[in-house]
């Protein structure tokens, strides 16, 4: 490898460094209104974003979209709790890749069964604390998935011409990164799919 191709490899993997998720206990425990909100949420998730400093993690439009498709309950005098937070930012990492229709068909049984059931014995903030508590020993599996994909790729086109090297390895790592988020996309599909008729037979009982 290059040393710019090192640098490269170095900048994505911190930038995997960096991904991190909002800790429930870093969500005010008081109701907030809509500014407060998107206030809040930008603050804690715009270094995951593509442009930080111009893309909006949320804004007004986006919470009202997403009440009108119920994927969030409606908030109590204009003022949202602690489980619409949580919800929110579950939206917020499902939108970038699943449908309308699919975010409701995942949190549709979550927030009919465990929405505003705080005290219970098994409650939202459970929920979320057990499958974001995944995530570091994720980050560090995919750091090493995406490592190993890279160093494949600098292997790749050897016998092109040598200007265009460079570009057409690191397409061939676009390439792979790629059609690794589209397997997984179908296999979330399926899944979601066999959610919906759990969901639906779970009704009828």
């Amino acid at each position: 490898m290059t040393l710019e191709s090192e640098d490269l490899l170095q900048s994505i993997l911190n930038s995997l460094d960096r991904i991190d998720y909002i800790r429930t206990q870093d969500i005010p425990d008081i109701e907030l209104y809509m500014d407060q909100v998107t206030t809040f949420m930008g603050s804690r998730l715009k270094n995951s974003a593509r442009n930080p400093e111009d893309d909006k993690i949320l804004t007004k439009t986006m919470i009202n979209n997403y009440a009108k498709n119920d994927l969030l309950p409606p908030p109590s005098k204009k003022k949202y709790s602690r489980e619409h937070i949580l919800l929110l930012i579950f939206i917020y990492y499902y939108k970038g890749i699943l449908s309308i229709s699919d975010i409701q068909t995942i949190l549709r049984p979550i927030t009919e069964r465990y929405f505003h059931k705080k005290g219970d014995s098994f409650c939202l903030e459970d929920i979320y604390n057990e499958v974001f508590g995944l995530e570091k020993a994720e980050v560090e599996f995919l750091k090493k998935d995406v490592a190993e994909k890279f160093q494949k790729a600098q292997g790749t086109f050897s016998e092109a011409p040598e200007e265009d090297q460079a570009f057409l390895r690191t397409f061939s790592f676009l390439c792979m990164l790629s059609f690794d988020v589209y397997v997984k996309k179908l296999i979330i599909e399926k899944l979601i799919d066999s959610c919906g008729e759990l969901f639906e037979s779970r009704k009828e009982k």
